[in-house]
This record gives structure tokens, C-alpha cells and sequence, in this order.
């Protein structure tokens, strides 16, 4: 979650409550470096390689890596035709990344003569995170894209009785589940698999990845007479952030009315 987003100091919907103001424009730039090694694999070639990572918070985007150009390989790169402007940045231009047979369109872009609220990207390009087979955060796989180090996922036991329902049929209840706090999300509640009828439920076809939790299964409803999509989701191997939710089921849907009692 970006400094950009979800009531961050340079969101749009930034707390008022704060003894400072910051002068910014509508749309917020920050840029600041990327504290470890980072590389990209690509036909299984290392493509991008840097230790001179910059982190980019753009407003409502999620943060994008930069690197020093030289620190992507130039002899696999080709000229696109693609141009982009942005108001904020300037106009970008593409390059198609090349690795044997394997051609990653338009999949490097850079700003070779950036706004001038932008210089400091200068000299840099980015990457599409898809563009890659791979990416590593020093030696650990990146999952979906880098985690944004102003971002927190805490689990924590809590003291609350919760109920979920669908019309008259109980699903789960459960005096014991772990609360999740997620940097500007709202919390949820994840509760224990014993605690939750799993008769009713089972997989559905949609699988999410979360930088942050991991990889998560959908589950649905199914009853006598109709069954509801993806009510829930868990997370059978989480990433080391949601160790406290492994197993455990969070329960989401408007169909569904949910309940927490403090004890």
C-alpha cells in the first residue's frame, strides 16, 4: 500500500489530523531508494540485476521499481515505437526485451527527457513486472510485485464471538479468530477452520496473489438450492507476514450478514 493510497500522507483522502501541511499537487510524486538487491529472469537469463533500486509512489498506483538503465541489460533490448505521455512525468519511450526466442513487447520504459517536477527519474527505466518469468527481492521470489516497505500485515488473537450466516443457515462461528490489520484496508476477522461448517463450502475457480499474505483460495457456498461465488478465502501456505491466518477463513460477501460481539 502505497504512501499514495488508502489515507497515506500523500493520498486524496490524507488524514486531516496532523500538525503540518504539505504543499502538493493534485497528483503526488515521491521517490526514494530501494534498500536491498533486485532482479528479474527472463528465458532464463538474468535480465535485470540492481542494487540502485528507486521506489516510486504515484498517486492510486501501487509503487514501481526504477533501476539505473545500465543495470538492464542494453544488448537485449530493441527500440519500440511506442510512446506514452503522462502530465506528471513526461513522455516515456519503449524498448522490447529480447531473449533468444522469448520477446517481451514494449516491456522497459523510460523518461529520457522527464517533466521538470520529475527529473530525478532521469537516467532510469522501469520494467513490466509481467514482462519477467521471475523476480527476487535479494534471493526470495517476489510474488505479483515488490512489497512496498511503508505497508504492515499484523495478526493478532482476538476476544470477539463472531457469526456468519446466510438467511437462517449458520456457517461459522467462532469465539477465537485471529484479526488481520492490513495498511489501509479494513480490518478483518479470520477464523479457524474448525469453527467454520465446511460441509457448505467449497473451492472455487478464483485464486488471488497478495505480495504481502500470499496466494489465496476462494471458496463458495454451496446449498440445497443455489450456491454464492467466492464468500470466502484462505490461505493454505501464507507468506511469513499471515502465518497466524494459515488455514483460516475470511469471510466477505453481500449476500452474507456477519456479526462480531466483544466478550
Amino acid at each position: 500500500m502505497s504512501l499514495t493510497m488508502g489515507g497515506g500522507p500523500f493520498a486524496h483522502d490524507a488524514s486531516a489530523a496532523v500538525n503540518y501541511r504539505i504543499e502538493s499537487p493534485h497528483h503526488s510524486l515521491f521517490m526514494h531508494a530501494f534498500p536491498r538487491r533486485v532482479r528479474a529472469e527472463l528465458g532464463g537469463e538474468t535480465v535485470l540485476d540492481s542494487r540502485n533500486g528507486m521506489l516510486l509512489h504515484e498517486t492510486s498506483l501501487l509503487p514501481q521499481l526504477y533501476v539505473p538503465t545500465e543495470d538492464i541489460r542494453g544488448e537485449l533490448l530493441t527500440p519500440s515505437d511506442r510512446t506514452t505521455h503522462c502530465p506528471y512525468k513526461g513522455d516515456a519511450s519503449y524498448r522490447h526485451l529480447r531473449v533468444g526466442e522469448r520477446v517481451a513487447e514494449n516491456a522497459v520504459w523510460s523518461y529520457p527527457d522527464p517533466a521538470r517536477e520529475a527529473g530525478w527519474l532521469s537516467g532510469y527505466s522501469a520494467m513490466y513486472w509481467n514482462a519477467a518469468d521471475a523476480w527476487y527481492d535479494e534471493d526470495e521470489p517476489v510474488r505479483g510485485h515488490l512489497r512496498d516497505p511503508y505497508h504492515r500485515v499484523d495478526a493478532r488473537p482476538a476476544s470477539v464471538l463472531v457469526r456468519i450466516s446466510y438467511g437462517d443457515t449458520l456457517i461459522a462461528r467462532s469465539a477465537r479468530p485471529e484479526l488481520l490489520s492490513e495498511t489501509g484496508l479494513p480490518n478483518r476477522y479470520y477464523l479457524p477452520p474448525n469453527d467454520v461448517r465446511r460441509e457448505l463450502l467449497v473451492p472455487s475457480r478464483t485464486r488471488t496473489l497478495c505480495p504481502y499474505k500470499g496466494r489465496a483460495t476462494y471458496w463458495t457456498l454451496r446449498l440445497q438450492d443455489r450456491e454464492i461465488e467466492d464468500v470466502a478465502w484462505s490461505y493454505d501456505e501464507p507468506l511469513k507476514d499471515a502465518r497466524d491466518v494459515r488455514g483460516h477463513f475470511c469471510f466477505l460477501h453481500d449476500d452474507l450478514t456477519a456479526t462480531a460481539e466483544r466478550a
